[in-house]
Protein backbone atom coordinates (compact mmCIF):
# COMPACT_ATOMS: atom_id res chain seq x y z
CA UNK A 1 0.00 0.00 0.00
CA UNK A 2 2.83 2.29 0.75
CA UNK A 3 4.46 1.45 -2.62
CA UNK A 4 1.50 2.34 -4.48
CA UNK A 5 0.75 5.60 -2.71
CA UNK A 6 4.65 6.41 -3.59
CA UNK A 7 4.38 5.94 -7.31
CA UNK A 8 0.91 7.52 -6.83
CA UNK A 9 2.53 10.75 -5.51
CA UNK A 10 5.06 10.77 -7.75
CA UNK A 11 2.96 10.95 -11.25
CA UNK A 12 1.05 13.42 -10.05
CA UNK A 13 4.23 16.14 -9.72
CA UNK A 14 5.01 14.65 -13.14
CA UNK A 15 1.79 15.28 -14.55
CA UNK A 16 1.43 18.70 -12.37
CA UNK A 17 5.19 19.68 -13.74
CA UNK A 18 4.21 19.05 -17.42
CA UNK A 19 0.51 20.77 -17.04
CA UNK A 20 2.50 23.92 -15.70
CA UNK A 21 5.00 23.64 -18.60
CA UNK A 22 2.43 23.92 -21.30
CA UNK A 23 1.14 26.89 -19.30
CA UNK A 24 4.51 28.76 -19.40
CA UNK A 25 5.08 27.91 -23.58
CA UNK A 26 5.42 30.99 -25.76
CA UNK A 27 2.71 28.74 -28.03
CA UNK A 28 0.22 29.90 -25.77
CA UNK A 29 1.13 33.26 -26.25
CA UNK A 30 1.37 32.70 -30.04
CA UNK A 31 -0.79 34.63 -32.32
CA UNK A 32 -3.30 32.69 -34.94
CA UNK A 33 -1.13 34.15 -37.74
CA UNK A 34 2.27 33.35 -36.22
CA UNK A 35 1.18 29.65 -35.12
CA UNK A 36 -0.01 29.24 -39.46
CA UNK A 37 2.88 30.52 -40.99
CA UNK A 38 4.94 28.51 -38.67
CA UNK A 39 3.03 25.31 -39.78
CA UNK A 40 3.28 26.42 -43.35
CA UNK A 41 5.08 24.13 -46.03
CA UNK A 42 3.84 20.71 -44.30
CA UNK A 43 6.82 19.09 -46.19
CA UNK A 44 8.17 17.12 -43.09
CA UNK A 45 9.79 13.79 -43.99
CA UNK A 46 9.80 14.71 -47.58
CA UNK A 47 12.83 14.21 -49.86
CA UNK A 48 13.84 15.52 -53.43
CA UNK A 49 14.76 13.41 -56.92
CA UNK A 50 18.22 12.79 -55.53
CA UNK A 51 16.98 11.62 -51.93
CA UNK A 52 18.01 15.26 -49.98
CA UNK A 53 15.77 16.03 -47.32
CA UNK A 54 13.55 19.21 -49.07
CA UNK A 55 14.65 22.52 -46.60
CA UNK A 56 11.54 24.57 -45.96
CA UNK A 57 11.53 28.21 -45.08
CA UNK A 58 10.95 28.67 -41.63
CA UNK A 59 9.52 31.81 -39.20
CA UNK A 60 10.61 32.38 -35.54
CA UNK A 61 8.89 34.94 -32.96
CA UNK A 62 11.58 36.97 -31.27
CA UNK A 63 10.86 34.96 -27.91
CA UNK A 64 12.04 32.17 -30.17
CA UNK A 65 14.88 33.20 -31.45
CA UNK A 66 16.11 34.11 -27.60
CA UNK A 67 15.13 30.66 -26.77
CA UNK A 68 17.55 28.71 -29.49
CA UNK A 69 20.27 31.55 -29.60
CA UNK A 70 19.81 32.22 -33.04
CA UNK A 71 22.18 35.38 -33.72
CA UNK A 72 22.10 37.56 -37.18
CA UNK A 73 25.40 39.28 -39.38
CA UNK A 74 25.54 40.66 -42.71
CA UNK A 75 27.31 39.37 -46.00
CA UNK A 76 29.79 41.77 -46.49
CA UNK A 77 33.32 42.00 -48.47
CA UNK A 78 36.31 42.15 -46.92
CA UNK A 79 39.85 40.67 -47.39
CA UNK A 80 40.47 37.37 -46.35
CA UNK A 81 43.95 36.63 -45.62
CA UNK A 82 45.23 33.11 -44.48
CA UNK A 83 47.89 31.22 -43.89
CA UNK A 84 49.33 27.42 -45.30
CA UNK A 85 51.74 26.01 -43.18
CA UNK A 86 53.57 22.77 -43.84
CA UNK A 87 56.71 21.34 -43.25
CA UNK A 88 59.94 20.52 -45.55
CA UNK A 89 63.61 20.15 -45.61
CA UNK A 90 66.10 22.14 -47.03
CA UNK A 91 68.47 21.65 -49.95
CA UNK A 92 70.87 22.62 -52.17
CA UNK A 93 69.69 23.80 -55.87
CA UNK A 94 70.45 21.68 -58.38
CA UNK A 95 71.19 24.27 -60.92
CA UNK A 96 74.20 25.06 -58.17
CA UNK A 97 75.71 21.89 -57.73
CA UNK A 98 78.73 20.62 -60.25
CA UNK A 99 80.65 17.62 -60.00
CA UNK A 100 83.92 17.50 -60.94
CA UNK A 101 84.95 14.74 -63.65
CA UNK A 102 88.12 13.50 -65.11
CA UNK A 103 87.75 12.75 -69.20
CA UNK A 104 91.64 10.71 -68.97
CA UNK A 105 92.65 8.24 -67.24
CA UNK A 106 95.72 8.79 -64.57
CA UNK A 107 96.77 8.95 -61.03
CA UNK A 108 96.27 11.73 -58.15
CA UNK A 109 99.35 13.49 -58.19
CA UNK A 110 98.46 16.31 -55.23
CA UNK A 111 95.16 17.31 -53.81
CA UNK A 112 94.88 21.13 -53.23
CA UNK A 113 91.52 20.74 -51.87
CA UNK A 114 91.72 17.33 -49.45
CA UNK A 115 88.74 18.10 -47.23
CA UNK A 116 84.65 17.94 -47.46
CA UNK A 117 83.19 20.99 -46.68
CA UNK A 118 85.98 22.97 -47.52
CA UNK A 119 84.82 26.64 -49.66
CA UNK A 120 86.64 27.24 -53.18
CA UNK A 121 86.14 29.92 -55.80
CA UNK A 122 85.44 28.85 -59.35
CA UNK A 123 88.79 28.72 -61.54
CA UNK A 124 90.71 27.24 -57.78
CA UNK A 125 93.16 24.28 -58.77
CA UNK A 126 91.44 21.46 -56.71
CA UNK A 127 93.89 18.62 -57.87
CA UNK A 128 97.16 17.76 -60.16
CA UNK A 129 96.28 14.21 -62.13
CA UNK A 130 99.22 12.47 -63.75
CA UNK A 131 98.40 10.85 -67.25
CA UNK A 132 100.54 8.84 -69.53
CA UNK A 133 97.88 9.76 -72.27
CA UNK A 134 98.51 13.47 -72.11
CA UNK A 135 102.47 13.32 -71.61
CA UNK A 136 101.62 11.48 -75.19
CA UNK A 137 99.17 14.18 -76.40
CA UNK A 138 101.73 16.67 -75.25
CA UNK A 139 104.28 15.70 -77.81
CA UNK A 140 101.81 14.84 -80.33
CA UNK A 141 100.95 18.73 -80.26
CA UNK A 142 104.94 19.97 -80.18
CA UNK A 143 105.52 17.25 -82.98
CA UNK A 144 103.11 18.77 -85.38
CA UNK A 145 104.42 23.00 -84.27
CA UNK A 146 107.78 21.86 -85.30
CA UNK A 147 106.05 20.20 -88.82
CA UNK A 148 104.19 23.32 -89.44
CA UNK A 149 107.70 25.70 -88.89
CA UNK A 150 109.78 23.30 -91.06
CA UNK A 151 106.91 23.13 -94.25
CA UNK A 152 107.03 25.89 -96.67
CA UNK A 153 103.67 27.68 -96.91
CA UNK A 154 104.49 27.42 -100.59
CA UNK A 155 103.83 23.46 -100.07
CA UNK A 156 100.50 23.15 -101.11
CA UNK A 157 98.69 20.44 -99.51
CA UNK A 158 101.43 19.28 -97.51
CA UNK A 159 101.50 22.42 -95.17
CA UNK A 160 97.46 22.37 -95.27
CA UNK A 161 98.10 19.10 -93.38
CA UNK A 162 100.29 20.24 -91.02
CA UNK A 163 98.25 22.61 -90.03
CA UNK A 164 95.22 19.93 -89.66
CA UNK A 165 97.38 17.87 -87.51
CA UNK A 166 98.50 20.81 -85.21
CA UNK A 167 94.80 21.41 -84.72
CA UNK A 168 93.91 18.28 -84.16
CA UNK A 169 96.55 17.77 -81.58
CA UNK A 170 95.31 20.63 -80.01
CA UNK A 171 91.59 20.08 -80.06
CA UNK A 172 92.60 16.63 -78.33
CA UNK A 173 94.33 18.43 -75.37
CA UNK A 174 91.09 20.89 -75.35
CA UNK A 175 88.62 17.71 -75.11
CA UNK A 176 90.91 16.62 -71.96
CA UNK A 177 90.18 19.98 -70.18
CA UNK A 178 93.85 21.73 -71.06
CA UNK A 179 92.66 25.20 -71.33
CA UNK A 180 93.77 27.60 -74.65
CA UNK A 181 96.69 29.50 -72.27
CA UNK A 182 97.91 26.41 -70.96
CA UNK A 183 98.17 24.93 -74.50
CA UNK A 184 99.48 28.02 -75.75
CA UNK A 185 102.29 27.76 -73.14
CA UNK A 186 102.94 24.56 -74.12
CA UNK A 187 103.56 25.60 -77.45
CA UNK A 188 106.02 28.72 -76.78
CA UNK A 189 108.12 27.13 -74.12
CA UNK A 190 108.08 23.37 -75.45
CA UNK A 191 107.67 21.94 -72.52
CA UNK A 192 105.67 18.81 -71.65
CA UNK A 193 103.62 18.89 -68.18
CA UNK A 194 103.60 15.50 -67.08
CA UNK A 195 100.11 17.03 -65.21
CA UNK A 196 97.05 17.73 -65.73
CA UNK A 197 95.56 20.79 -63.15
CA UNK A 198 91.59 20.32 -62.54
CA UNK A 199 89.43 23.36 -61.12
CA UNK A 200 86.77 24.55 -59.45
CA UNK A 201 83.65 25.27 -62.34
CA UNK A 202 81.27 26.70 -59.66
CA UNK A 203 81.89 29.23 -56.14
CA UNK A 204 81.09 27.05 -53.13
CA UNK A 205 81.20 24.16 -50.83
CA UNK A 206 82.61 20.95 -51.34
CA UNK A 207 80.05 18.42 -50.69
CA UNK A 208 81.55 15.25 -51.31
CA UNK A 209 85.25 14.42 -51.81
CA UNK A 210 86.00 11.20 -53.25
CA UNK A 211 89.38 10.57 -54.13
CA UNK A 212 92.75 10.16 -52.12
CA UNK A 213 96.63 11.28 -53.10
CA UNK A 214 98.09 8.67 -55.67
CA UNK A 215 94.45 6.98 -55.98
CA UNK A 216 94.01 5.91 -59.97
CA UNK A 217 90.89 7.54 -61.93
CA UNK A 218 89.11 6.36 -64.68
CA UNK A 219 87.56 8.87 -67.07
CA UNK A 220 83.92 9.52 -66.13
CA UNK A 221 84.66 8.97 -62.25
CA UNK A 222 83.21 12.08 -59.81
CA UNK A 223 86.24 13.12 -57.63
CA UNK A 224 84.19 16.12 -56.20
CA UNK A 225 80.74 17.35 -55.58
CA UNK A 226 80.55 21.37 -55.50
CA UNK A 227 77.66 23.28 -54.67
CA UNK A 228 76.89 26.70 -54.72
CA UNK A 229 74.76 27.71 -51.69
CA UNK A 230 74.54 31.16 -51.95
CA UNK A 231 70.43 30.81 -52.29
CA UNK A 232 68.90 26.78 -51.28
CA UNK A 233 65.60 25.59 -51.39
CA UNK A 234 63.48 24.69 -49.08
CA UNK A 235 61.07 21.61 -50.39
CA UNK A 236 57.67 20.54 -48.90
CA UNK A 237 54.24 18.71 -49.66
CA UNK A 238 51.29 21.32 -49.37
CA UNK A 239 47.80 19.30 -49.68
CA UNK A 240 45.65 19.06 -52.45
CA UNK A 241 42.53 21.52 -51.56
CA UNK A 242 45.34 24.29 -51.11
CA UNK A 243 46.75 24.25 -54.15
CA UNK A 244 45.20 26.87 -55.87
CA UNK A 245 46.51 29.42 -53.42
CA UNK A 246 50.20 28.74 -54.12
CA UNK A 247 51.47 29.96 -57.20
CA UNK A 248 54.87 30.77 -59.00
CA UNK A 249 56.69 33.90 -57.73
CA UNK A 250 54.15 33.67 -54.85
CA UNK A 251 56.05 34.93 -51.45
CA UNK A 252 57.04 32.73 -48.95
CA UNK A 253 59.11 32.35 -45.65
CA UNK A 254 60.97 29.16 -43.60
CA UNK A 255 61.70 28.99 -40.07
CA UNK A 256 64.28 26.67 -38.81
CA UNK A 257 65.30 25.43 -35.11
CA UNK A 258 68.51 26.52 -35.38
CA UNK A 259 67.30 30.31 -35.77
CA UNK A 260 64.04 30.40 -33.33
CA UNK A 261 61.74 33.00 -34.19
CA UNK A 262 63.21 34.40 -37.34
CA UNK A 263 61.50 34.53 -40.56
CA UNK A 264 63.70 33.68 -43.73
CA UNK A 265 61.79 35.28 -46.87
CA UNK A 266 61.39 33.08 -50.28
CA UNK A 267 59.55 32.72 -53.34
CA UNK A 268 57.99 29.56 -54.74
CA UNK A 269 60.09 28.49 -57.83
CA UNK A 270 58.77 25.66 -58.71
CA UNK A 271 55.19 23.50 -58.15
CA UNK A 272 55.68 19.87 -58.92
CA UNK A 273 53.92 18.36 -61.95
CA UNK A 274 51.96 15.31 -60.07
CA UNK A 275 50.31 14.98 -56.92
CA UNK A 276 51.30 11.81 -54.58
CA UNK A 277 48.15 9.43 -54.70
CA UNK A 278 48.57 8.44 -51.28
CA UNK A 279 48.87 11.36 -49.18
CA UNK A 280 47.39 13.44 -51.66
CA UNK A 281 49.88 16.42 -51.18
CA UNK A 282 52.01 18.04 -54.26
CA UNK A 283 55.41 19.00 -53.77
CA UNK A 284 56.32 22.67 -53.86
CA UNK A 285 59.66 24.55 -53.46
CA UNK A 286 60.74 27.68 -52.47
CA UNK A 287 64.09 29.08 -53.05
CA UNK A 288 65.62 30.90 -50.27
CA UNK A 289 68.40 33.44 -50.32
CA UNK A 290 71.10 32.26 -48.33
CA UNK A 291 73.57 34.90 -46.90
CA UNK A 292 76.83 33.70 -44.66
CA UNK A 293 75.30 30.48 -45.38
CA UNK A 294 72.99 30.03 -42.23
CA UNK A 295 70.90 27.44 -44.27
CA UNK A 296 72.48 23.85 -44.53
CA UNK A 297 71.31 21.46 -46.52
CA UNK A 298 69.33 18.50 -44.85
CA UNK A 299 67.82 20.77 -41.98
CA UNK A 300 64.05 20.61 -41.27
CA UNK A 301 62.22 23.84 -42.07
CA UNK A 302 58.41 25.13 -41.49
CA UNK A 303 57.46 26.69 -44.46
CA UNK A 304 54.57 29.49 -44.62
CA UNK A 305 52.62 30.64 -47.54
CA UNK A 306 50.53 33.87 -46.93
CA UNK A 307 47.64 33.70 -49.03
CA UNK A 308 45.56 36.72 -49.52
CA UNK A 309 42.49 37.36 -51.33
CA UNK A 310 40.82 40.99 -51.59
CA UNK A 311 37.64 42.11 -52.04
CA UNK A 312 35.44 38.71 -51.51
CA UNK A 313 32.18 38.12 -50.07
CA UNK A 314 32.68 36.49 -46.81
CA UNK A 315 30.81 35.01 -43.90
CA UNK A 316 31.53 33.49 -40.54
CA UNK A 317 32.03 29.53 -41.09
CA UNK A 318 29.53 28.75 -38.39
CA UNK A 319 26.89 30.37 -40.45
CA UNK A 320 27.17 27.67 -43.28
CA UNK A 321 25.33 24.17 -42.77
CA UNK A 322 27.39 21.29 -44.74
CA UNK A 323 25.04 18.29 -45.37
CA UNK A 324 27.60 16.32 -47.42
CA UNK A 325 25.74 16.74 -50.55
CA UNK A 326 25.96 20.60 -50.57
CA UNK A 327 26.27 24.15 -48.07
CA UNK A 328 23.08 26.04 -47.41
CA UNK A 329 23.07 29.73 -45.43
CA UNK A 330 19.45 30.43 -44.13
CA UNK A 331 18.94 34.11 -45.25
CA UNK A 332 16.38 36.29 -43.07
CA UNK A 333 14.06 38.63 -45.40
CA UNK A 334 12.06 41.41 -44.38
CA UNK A 335 9.19 39.57 -42.77
CA UNK A 336 11.56 37.44 -40.38
CA UNK A 337 11.43 33.87 -42.65
CA UNK A 338 14.46 31.99 -42.59
CA UNK A 339 14.99 30.76 -46.22
CA UNK A 340 17.34 27.73 -46.73
CA UNK A 341 19.36 28.86 -49.39
CA UNK A 342 22.50 26.56 -51.51
CA UNK A 343 25.87 28.56 -51.63
CA UNK A 344 29.31 27.92 -52.84
CA UNK A 345 31.82 28.51 -50.72
CA UNK A 346 35.82 29.38 -51.90
CA UNK A 347 38.71 29.82 -49.68
CA UNK A 348 38.59 28.89 -45.63
CA UNK A 349 40.56 31.86 -43.17
CA UNK A 350 39.74 31.22 -39.72
CA UNK A 351 36.15 31.52 -38.63
CA UNK A 352 35.23 33.33 -42.31
CA UNK A 353 34.63 31.32 -45.76
CA UNK A 354 34.49 33.10 -49.06
CA UNK A 355 31.14 32.68 -50.75
CA UNK A 356 31.26 31.95 -54.48
CA UNK A 357 27.82 31.73 -55.59
CA UNK A 358 24.52 32.06 -53.67
CA UNK A 359 24.65 34.85 -51.51
CA UNK A 360 24.68 38.96 -52.18
CA UNK A 361 26.49 41.81 -50.34
CA UNK A 362 24.07 43.34 -47.63
CA UNK A 363 21.97 39.73 -46.78
CA UNK A 364 21.15 39.02 -43.21
CA UNK A 365 22.05 35.20 -42.75
CA UNK A 366 21.81 33.21 -39.25
CA UNK A 367 25.20 33.32 -38.29
CA UNK A 368 23.93 31.31 -34.74
CA UNK A 369 21.89 28.06 -33.78
CA UNK A 370 21.92 27.63 -37.21
CA UNK A 371 21.85 23.89 -37.16
CA UNK A 372 18.94 24.46 -34.46
CA UNK A 373 17.02 26.25 -37.58
CA UNK A 374 17.97 23.64 -40.03
CA UNK A 375 16.93 20.73 -38.43
CA UNK A 376 13.17 22.93 -37.96
CA UNK A 377 13.31 23.25 -41.74
CA UNK A 378 14.19 19.75 -42.35
CA UNK A 379 10.53 19.32 -40.57
CA UNK A 380 8.82 21.12 -42.70
CA UNK A 381 8.80 24.10 -40.58
CA UNK A 382 5.99 23.40 -38.36
CA UNK A 383 8.31 24.22 -35.29
CA UNK A 384 7.79 20.48 -33.60
CA UNK A 385 11.74 20.02 -32.89
CA UNK A 386 11.91 23.75 -31.22
CA UNK A 387 12.35 24.62 -27.53
CA UNK A 388 8.96 25.63 -26.46
CA UNK A 389 7.04 25.14 -29.69
CA UNK A 390 6.56 20.96 -29.06
CA UNK A 391 2.69 22.34 -29.68
CA UNK A 392 1.71 18.55 -30.50
CA UNK A 393 3.75 17.23 -26.97
CA UNK A 394 2.43 20.28 -24.96
CA UNK A 395 -1.14 19.45 -25.90
CA UNK A 396 -1.13 15.82 -25.06
CA UNK A 397 1.18 16.53 -21.67
CA UNK A 398 -2.18 19.19 -20.62
CA UNK A 399 -4.77 16.53 -20.99
CA UNK A 400 -3.50 14.30 -18.13
CA UNK A 401 -2.60 17.68 -15.69
CA UNK A 402 -6.32 17.71 -16.08
CA UNK A 403 -6.32 14.37 -14.24
CA UNK A 404 -4.00 14.63 -11.91
CA UNK A 405 -6.59 15.49 -8.90
CA UNK A 406 -7.79 12.10 -9.75
CA UNK A 407 -5.49 9.75 -7.70
CA UNK A 408 -6.07 12.28 -4.85
CA UNK A 409 -8.65 10.98 -3.61
CA UNK A 410 -7.13 7.46 -3.40
CA UNK A 411 -4.37 8.72 -1.75
CA UNK A 412 -6.68 10.32 1.13
CA UNK A 413 -8.57 7.07 1.24
CA UNK A 414 -5.38 5.01 1.82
Amino acid sequence: MNRRLMLAGTAALILTGCARKAEESPMAEMTAEEHARMTAGGAQGAVDTGGAVIRQPVHLTAEQERALGVAYTTVSRETLTRTIRTVGTVAAPEPGVADVTPKIEGFIERLMVNYTGAAVRKGEPLLTLYSPMLVAAQEELLGAKRMVAQIDPAAGEAWNNAQATLASARRRLGYWDISTAQIEQIEQTGEITKTLTLVSPVNGIVLEKSVLEGQQVMPGMRLFRIADLSTVWAEGDVFEQDLQFVRVGSQAHIEVAAYPGQHLMGRVSFVYPTVDQESRTNRVRVTVPNPGLRLKPGMYATIYFDVERAAVLVVPAGAVVETGERNLVFVRDAEGTLTPVEVVVGARAGDRVQILEGLAEGQTIVAAANFLVDAESRLGGTGSAMPGQEHGTHTTSATPAKRDTTPKPEHQHD
